[in-house]
């Protein structure tokens, strides 16, 4: 006990330290001199033995190439840019060994490319990075892509549950053979590298990635890791990377789900035998399956930056661990090492890191490394030795002799194919969690009249959530799954068959009172950080799912909640609404498969019984401790492992708890419009004379093309807006709802703006209340005073709106910005809020 109390005491001036945010020299020395407390033990690490040997006949070959390389042909194996910022040119004249598709980048920024579009662009890479006619190199590129859960970046493929289902279904053949499905899909598009799977052990259901772990106990992650690999790589031996299997990648070494209170990014204080015992053992099992790739994490691990740790990194993973592949960075993490930048980290390499994903900032980033090289601050040895795994894992994967990738693509459709719809819905019905069934009244009849009710039931962005089609897995419409089913199709599609009848109405509402109502909830998509939340009160702040509950209880209507979800939450008071309540998680588009499973056939027969068991506890208050198997005060309300099956009579109490004293911390008198996407009720359009355009995903344009929209990155992933008005059209970006916002409380309208020229006309900044109500100020004035290329809070006095016509308690887009000639401009973080008044024009603008 003491010692982990000693380390929690070191934390927070370990963490100051070590992350640059103080700069006092004694602070610093007493950081330095508690860190030197925690000793490493290496004998705590197992050594591993991975299957796929090195072939001497193979190293000798690495050995030649690299002896003809030069240090600038070195340095570009290291270098891994984003598709959507280094051109074909680019890869012809510095011959990169890797690209990536980051979330939400397709060919041609057309997020419905087809597989041939996706297999054309590989093409185009892999014949410019083999050009030796510039750079005199002629090493086939690399393309990775985070296939999480499925392709899930294709148009029209399909998705399959997210991790945490396939935990609830713990079966490693299932998991093998959608990663065989998921390779051989990828391959199909050109890729030949995979970032996934996570094998992360999710400890604290907080964490934004919690659905993309397996389970909070060790033991599933390392088999259910390992099946991934096989399915994804082939099993080592005959099947390994032959044709329809690509590299595989385990990710996030290392601790990334035990970080204090759920953070992204945070720091994991685990001891170094926990670290072992709980964080590492997905990677060991992954490297027995032969992985040839393994991504470092973002966290730190006692206040030091993985993408930093030689210690864990090299040490551990690559001498004792035996690990002779490639340890490839995360997108910037390298910029994250105190005293490092995007674009300037020696210290990352020299760490361990392999290659270094650096999406935008490419160019600074090898010449900076490339100079480095040459001085020896990145020693040659050090050097040499990240070029070698990264040529010996080309030359496994075969991507010398096999030629461009659409020659070794299989043939075969794979969009909606049977046989690969059939396996997620396998997955989907394995992996529901069926928690409460009072009075059995699962499975249901078909024949009965149904209502399915609730904002999920009709809903492919919340079945399939984060890291679809998108990065956040926002901005898609069920238009978007041409090959997939909701779960209100898949139900209706069944009742229909038996003679029942099958009503839609989020809200509850009926023509005719129903037999019993299947209401689907849950969360809406995040991904990464976006996800954090405070407490794990599911309803956080607001109570309609509750509320149609009730209703249809008052009504006398059998209640059946299907929930959507990344990780467990507190829902007791839903729980208590229900007559039955199953743990959906994110199956995916095989939204079908849920009434399998719900509903009897023609000839009441019951077609599936729930199999799905709890790989995460379930919480019994809204309190934000961690909760896992095996703690010492473990008093879940549903135990890890917990699962009914329709042979089980239980019958859980109507009357749970209720109360709770978590109490959410928001900042006061401030209303976040904009904060990486648009807040709950809001979306983002572009308006031209042409007509208006919904944005979806991180890139689009208005109709007309006269304005484009970009995500770009700021201070974190893609947290700012580019605008480009392209032609002199006054085309418009606005924030919009539905239901009118009351914005009367609040005095300034702030935001964060960046700009790289002076505007030649009026910038307009407005609010509309409607058809001829609505107001705008004039941005120019401002943006020609200020200086360049910097970022600059700007607040502007709500009077100025409101002195102009503005209806501020009845906005329907509260913000809106145009520009009357070209011009380009950065925007972030757009709130309401209240306080001192501060504006930065004047009113008569």
């Amino acid at each position: 006990m003491y010692h982990l109390t000693k380390q929690a005491l070191l934390l927070s001036t370990i963490a100051l330290a070590v992350a640059g945010c103080n700069n006092d020299p004694a602070a610093t020395n007493t950081a330095s001199s508690a860190k030197a407390e925690l000793q490493h033990n290496i004998e705590y690490w197992p050594a591993v033995s991975s299957p796929v040997k090195k072939d001497p006949t193979l190293e000798l070959q690495i050995q030649q190439i690299l002896a003809a390389m030069t240090p600038e042909q070195k340095v570009a194996q290291l270098i891994q840019p984003d598709i959507r910022w280094v051109s074909l040119e680019d890869m012809r004249q510095y011959g990169f060994g890797s690209v990536l598709n980051g979330g939400g980048a397709y060919p041609n920024d057309n997020k419905k490319s087809t597989a041939a579009d996706w297999s054309a662009l590989a093409d185009a890479y892999y014949h410019a990075s083999v050009d030796d006619s510039i750079d005199g190199s002629a090493i086939p590129s690399m393309w990775g892509t985070d296939a999480v859960h499925g392709h899930n970046n294709l148009y029209g493929a399909t998705v399959f549950p997210h991790n945490i289902g396939l935990g609830a279904s713990n079966n490693p053949q299932l998991v093998e053979d959608i990663g065989k499905v998921t390779a051989e899909t990828v391959m199909a598009t050109g890729i030949n590298w995979i970032f996934a799977p996570t094998v992360a052990v999710a400890r604290d259901d907080r964490w934004g990635r919690t659905y993309e772990a397996y389970a909070e106990d060790p033991a599933i992650v390392k088999s259910l890791g390992a099946a991934l690999v096989r399915g994804i790589q082939g099993a080592p031996g005959a099947e390994f990377m032959q044709r329809g299997r690509v590299i595989a990648t385990a990710k996030h070494y290392l601790g990334d789900g035990g970080t204090l209170s759920g953070k992204d990014q945070g720091n994991n204080l685990d001891n170094e035998a926990d670290l072992v015992r709980v964080h590492a053992q997905g990677y060991i099992t992954a490297i027995e399956a032969g992985v040839q790739t393994i991504m470092a994490s973002f966290n730190t691990w006692h206040g030091e930056k993985m993408h930093g740790n030689h210690y864990l990194l090299t040490e551990v993973l690559k001498q004792r661990m035996g690990f002779d592949g490639v340890v490839v960075g995360d997108w910037n993490g390298h910029g994250q090492i105190p005293g490092c930048s995007n674009t300037d980290c020696a210290a990352a390499v020299n760490a361990g890191v392999d290659i270094l994903m650096v999406p935008e900032d490419w160019k600074a980033l090898y010449y900076n490394t490339l100079e480095q090289a040459k001085s020896g601050v990145i020693p040659s040895d050090r050097l040499n030795d990240a070029v070698t795994r990264i040529l010996r894992v080309k030359l496994r994967a075969g991507l010398f002799e096999r030629g461009a990738p659409s020659t070794h693509a299989p043939q075969q459709q794979i969009t909606a194919v049977p046989a690969h719809q059939a396996l997620a819905a396998q997955a989907v019905r394995e992996s529901l969690v069926l928690l409460k069934n009072n009075n059995n009244i699962l499975p249901l009849s078909a024949k009965q009249r149904i209502l399915i009710a609730g904002d999920g039931a009709d809903n492919m962005s919340k079945q399939t959530g984060g890291w679809t089609i998108s990065w956040q897995g926002t901005g898609n419409l069920n238009a978007d799954f041409p090959n997939g089913q909701t779960i209100y199709q898949g139900i209706a599609d069944q009742v229909t068959v038996a003679g029942g009848v099958a009503e839609l109405s989020v809200d509850g509402s009926y023509q005719q009172k129903p037999d019993v109502a299947i209401v689907v909830i849950g969360e809406n998509p995040y991904a990464e950080f976006d996800g954090d939340v405070p407490t794990l009160d599911y309803q956080s702040g607001t109570d309609s799912d509750l509320q149609l509950l009730k209703k249809l209880k008052a009504d006398g209507i059998k209640v059946v909640t299907v929930f959507l979800s990344g990780r467990p939450l507190w829902v007791n008071p839903e729980l208590n609404q229900s007559d039955a309540f199953v743990a959906a998680w994110l199956p995916g588009t095989a939204g079908q498969a849920v009434a399998d499973v719900l509903l009897r056939d023609g000839n009441d027969e019951v077609r599936y019984d729930f199999s799905g068991k709890l790989s995460f506890s379930w919480p019994k208050d809204a309190n934000s401790q961690p909760l896992n198997v095996g703690d010492k005060a473990y008093d879940p309300l549903f135990a890890f492992g917990y699962g009914l099956t329709y042979a089980d009579s239980v019958m859980l109490p109507n009357d749970l708890s209720e109360q709770t004293d978590i109490v959410v911390v928001t900042e006061a008198g401030t209303l976040n419009l904009f904060e990486r996407r648009p807040a709950e009720g809001f979306s983002l359009q572009l308006k031209d004379a042409s007509g208006a355009a919904l944005v979806s995903g991180n890139k689009s344009q208005s109709p007309d093309g006269s304005l484009t929209f970009a995500a770009v990155n700021w201070q974190k992933q893609e947290d700012a807006i580019l605008l480009n008005w392209q032609t002199s059209s006054s085309a418009t970006l606005g924030l919009h709802t539905d239901k009118p916002l009351d914005a009367s409380g609040y005095n300034q309208l702030v935001l964060d703006m960046k700009w790289s020229a002076a505007p030649e006309a009026p910038v307009m900044l407005g609010m509309s209340c409607g058809s001829g109500c609505g107001a705008e100020v004039d941005l120019s004035g401002l943006l020609k005073d200020k200086a360049l290329n910097q970022w600059r809070l700007v607040s502007i006095d709500l009077s100025c709106f409101a002195g102009k016509g503005a209806a501020l308690n009845h906005l329907q887009q509260p913000f809106l910005i145009s520009s009357k000639a070209p011009f380009q401009l950065t925007l972030a973080n757009i709130r309401l809020t209240s306080g001192n008044i501060r504006s930065d024009i004047g009113c008569a603008q």
